[in-house]
């Protein structure tokens, strides 16, 4: 009843209010995105949504375009505060979690929800294991309980698990919770990167081991041209910026398909 019918009205009324301020939002930040690199102000993001259906996630583009797709060890997406792949402005926005406004579209197109799981890519929901496919019974958030209980600092399956701890416990008392300790986290910055020891853990391949060399990138994205993602090293991203031209670099490494471009 709360999740299918309170919630929802809920998103609904948030994000028409939401709206202007997402407008106002736009007219800042798109012109600064272009004017660094000339690229798409937007990347539209495939996702996983409830139930298992796949819907196009909206975010302003943190990323240079064609960047190659790295993955950690466990299939989640690199992600770290020097990561060469992010824009000037990128970083700034992906700090501040100003990139996933955009995602108010999502909501009232009743894809997403302000509170919910973070949404998976179809690569990563095919590693679920156990019950952690239960976080498709709900619809994803643009924050959530792993989102404000340790975000990227924990492991991707630490997240999964808080995430299904959360289908269990859904609620309007739980979702006010996490609603008003996502400011917190969000001015903070708490836990946007992951932690040093999971990026550079165990991984020992060098760049041409990992990509070939010299020419990183294909026409294509790496990931998709190679057919899998690249797991990170800590060499590969010493590597990158010097093997990559800055106007071949693409957005958000979590997705193999080049689907940048604007909002439909």
């Amino acid at each position: 009843m709360y999740d299918r019918i309170i919630k929802r009205l809920f998103d609904l009324l948030l994000g028409i209010v939401a709206l202007p301020f997402l407008g106002i939002a736009v007219l800042i930040i798109a012109p600064l995105i272009k004017h660094e690199d000339k690229g798409p102000a937007f990347y539209n993001s495939p996702r996983v949504g409830r139930h298992g259906k796949p819907f196009k996630m909206y975010k302003f583009r943190t990323m240079f375009v064609d960047a190659p797709d790295l993955k950690m060890p466990d299939g989640s997406a690199y992600n770290a505060p020097d990561d060469p792949r992010m824009t000037r402005i990128g970083a700034r926005l992906r700090k501040t979690s100003v990139d996933e406004l955009p995602q108010v579209l999502n909501i009232i197109r009743g894809e997403m929800s302000f509170i919910g799981p973070r949404p998976d890519l179809e690569e990563e929901a095919a590693l679920y294991v156990g019950d952690e496919s239960r976080k498709l019974e709900v619809r994803p958030g643009i924050s959530g309980y792993a989102q404000v209980y340790g975000r990227n600092a924990i492991t991707w399956r630490e997240r999964l698990a808080l995430d299904i701890e959360y289908v269990e416990k859904i609620g309007f008392l739980l979702d006010l919770r996490i609603f008003l300790r996502t400011f917190a986290v969000v001015f903070s910055g708490q836990g946007v990167y992951v932690a040093p020891a999971e990026t550079f853990g165990a991984i020992g391949a060098t760049a041409a081991e990992q990509f070939g060399a010299p020419a990183l990138m294909p026409a294509e994205p790496a990931a998709e041209s190679a057919g899998e993602p690249v797991t990170v090293s800590a060499t590969v991203l010493t590597a990158i910026p010097a093997v990559l031209p800055s106007a071949a670099l693409a957005d958000e490494p979590t997705d193999a398909p080049n689907t940048s471009g604007p909002l439909p």
